[in-house]
């Protein structure tokens, strides 16, 4: 290998040395279920490298990349990383003002896109003057150009020289608590992630074939279908459509994966699809991940029950790029988010920033090898989150004597009743727990008096109705403590949520 550390050498050109030219690297489980080979990726990129280059578009401009889950995705992502562009991944469920914003703020010149969204972007289109130049995957309306018309015939372009700690792409965060913000990674953060929880967790090899629910668009599914398999010349599964129960389950029964990694609303609502049906789950699963928002416990054993497939429950995020607190195979304890991975360090602070002990309850600061370099253009948010080597995750958790993580909450979702700190996390994982309730949130609310007490939004499980909750208030006082109960419980058709699954309290504070 030469000193050129462009992290596409590492994840794309190293395979066709390691004799995996013929492994089918990606594979679609809906349309014409195409399949992209090694040697084919590692041409398709150095192609399209080269037609970026063609185009104008220069080293370290972005291109903003709005591209369902199919195998034009790693194609655009790798040569967009080795020409020295840096590829963007999008939110495909965004509002097209959101998309106007993210497209100005990036200050992208090219945009790729899937032909089926093109009619939600294409004002936001009209109104980026940055935008030089947008590329269809599919028919390409007027002002636009087709995929294949823009590769076609560019003269290949092999990986440019790059260094450990150069740019190499972006994500834009879930924004769950406002708009989202551009997060910088460099060319090293994709290998360090698959060196420490792809290896030493979740012990991918070559053999294993994975199928994400969670898209390619964001840190926790670039991780599972990008990173992890590719850094073992592995195959990976890609859905385009959105992932119902019905659908995971029959990409599992038809295409045989290993690794299905999920996230908690999906399981839920999985485990409900499989309750009094006459369904059996035969697969070659070794092992589920979750990720997003923290797997309830009752969710995890039932799926385990089901199924006898363990899920590793564990949590990340877009500024750590993936996983850095985690079950494992064979130490799983649900309800928990497990403890350090290999290769990052964590600490626990009060509101002074001093270490809080065991059994108390702290703001989670995470140090590793894949921290982002920044936000871009948010320098007062990047020095509040990035402190030298130490990112603040804003997430509340208490840890064990054995170094076993709880999730208590987001910071700002935290709240005391009676002098005491409530977990939102805790009451909902109670409430879940009920026979009757398939997905739970609990927010602060205040009284007549004007004190903070639990309120409680709660989706019910088919076929039931309000009068079978009529004791879940009682339900919850037995299971955690007659203080944290809900006072008041709203029955709701859907909780909101970003992409990754992550409930927005924020929003139900606001209507509450």
């Amino acid at each position: 290998m030469s000193d050129n550390q462009n992290a596409a050498i590492w994840f794309v050109d190293r395979h066709l040395e390691e004799g995996r030219s013929e492994k089918v690297a990606f594979r679609e489980a809906d349309g014409d279920e195409r399949e992209l080979t090694y040697g084919a990726l590692a041409k398709a990129s150095d192609r399209f490298s080269g037609a970026l280059k063609r185009a104008g578009i220069r080293r370290e401009e972005r291109m903003v990349m709005l591209v369902h889950d199919q195998l034009e995705f790693p194609i655009a992502f790798w040569g967009a990383i080795k020409s020295g562009v840096i590829p963007v991944p999008l939110n495909t469920l965004l509002s097209t003002t959101i998309y106007e914003t993210v497209f100005k703020d990036s200050r992208a010149t090219l945009l790729v896109v899937s032909a089926a969204l093109w009619e939600t972007v294409r004002a936001a289109v009209a109104a980026s003057p940055c935008l030089e130049k947008v590329v269809v995957i599919g028919d390409a309306p007027e002002g636009t150009v087709s995929y294949d018309a823009f590769v076609e015939g560019a003269d290949p372009l092999p990986a440019v020289d790059a260094s450990d700690d150069e740019t190499a792409f972006w994500l834009y965060s879930s924004g769950s608590t406002g708009l989202p913000k551009g997060v910088r990674h460099v060319h090293s953060s994709l290998k360090a992630t698959a060196d420490t929880f792809g290896s030493k967790v979740l012990g991918f090899t070559e053999d294993d074939v994975v199928f994400s629910v969670a898209k390619l668009f964001f840190a926790y599914g670039l991780g599972n279908g990008i990173s992890f398999p590719m850094a073992e010349g592995a195959t990976t599964i890609l859905y385009a459509g959105r992932p119902t129960p019905d659908i995971a389950f029959d990409v599992i029964k038809k295409h045989q994966p290993t690794i299905f990694c999920g996230v908690p609303t999906l399981f839920a609502a999985m485990n409900a699809s499989v309750e009094g049906a006459d369904r059996e789950m035969k697969s070659d699963l070794r092992l589920c991940t979750s990720a997003g928002e923290a797997l309830p416990r009752d969710v995890g054993m039932v799926w385990e029950q089901n199924t006898g497939v363990p899920i590793v429950d564990g949590v990340g995020s877009t500024e750590m790029l993936h996983i850095f607190l985690s079950n494992s195979p064979g130490d799983i304890v649900y309800g928990t988010s497990g403890k350090v991975v290999p290769g990052y360090r964590v600490r626990l602070v009060g509101e002074n920033d001093e270490e809080v002990a065991d059994g108390e309850v702290g703001e989670l600061l995470v140090s590793g090898p894949s921290s982002a370099e920044g936000y871009w253009n948010r320098r007062k948010k990047s020095q509040s989150t990035f402190e030298g080597q130490w990112t603040r995750t804003g997430d509340k958790y208490e840890r064990d004597s054995q170094g076993r993580f709880t999730y208590c909450g987001r910071t700002d979702d935290m709240f005391k009743v009676s002098g005491i700190w409530v977990s939102p996390f805790e009451v909902e994982q109670a409430l879940i727990e009920h026979p009757a309730v398939l997905e739970a949130a609990v927010v602060a609310h205040a009284d007549d008096k004007g004190l903070e007490k639990p309120k409680a939004f709660v989706v019910l499980k088919t076929d039931q109705n309000a009068d079978a909750i009529d004791d879940l208030k009682d339900y919850v006082k037995e299971k955690i403590g007659k203080w944290k109960y809900p006072r008041w419980v709203d029955v709701v058709d859907e909780l909101p949520k970003t992409a990754t699954g992550k409930i927005q309290r924020f929003k139900l504070r606001a209507n509450s």
